[in-house]
Order: structure tokens, then sequence, then C-alpha cells
């Protein structure tokens, strides 16, 4: 399974809106929209699991499309680099 990284997400977008934008291109397994911690407000993206083949289906046909008047960004998420603790 990969997981989907989707930016430029309208704030008002659901996730079950994400979840029917991709399901058009196979079957979406998990939908994750990212919140503030401290305000709990949308963020503007999120990520999206699905099928290997799908996601790649997916990625190519939704990067770049309009929704709610912003243009999506649509690519395969990267692992965070580990942050390691510095003493200074």
């Amino acid at each position: 399974m990969k997981s989907i990284y989707v930016g430029n997400l309208p704030f008002s977008v659901t996730e079950d809106e994400v979840r029917d934008l991709f399901s058009a291109h196979g079957a979406v397994h998990t939908v994750k929209l990212i919140n503030d911690r401290e305000t709990g407000r949308p963020r503007g993206f999120g990520f999206v699991g699905m099928e290997d083949a799908a996601a790649e289906s997916a990625i190519h046909a939704i990067n770049g499309m309009e929704l709610g008047g912003r243009t999506l960004r649509v690519n395969e998420a990267r692992e965070r680099p580990s942050i390691r603790h510095r003493r200074f």
C-alpha cells in the first residue's frame, strides 16, 4: 500500500469528499486530513492510502486538478526525516 500526500486542499473539504475523489481510481483504504494541534483547524493537506497501482493512477490523474478553487498537489508521500535531538 502507498501513502499519497494531498496538498493545497480547501480548508472546507471533508474526508468523505477526498475519499470520493480518489475512489474513482481504486479502493481507498485510509484518508487522514491534518489539523493544527493548537487550534484544531484544518492545515490544508492530508494523506490517502491506496494499493500501489491505484495510487499511481490517482496521483497522475488528480495532481493539478482544481478543487474548491485550489489546485491540488498530489504525490507519493515521503517519510519524514527523523529529528535528532542536539545538545548545545
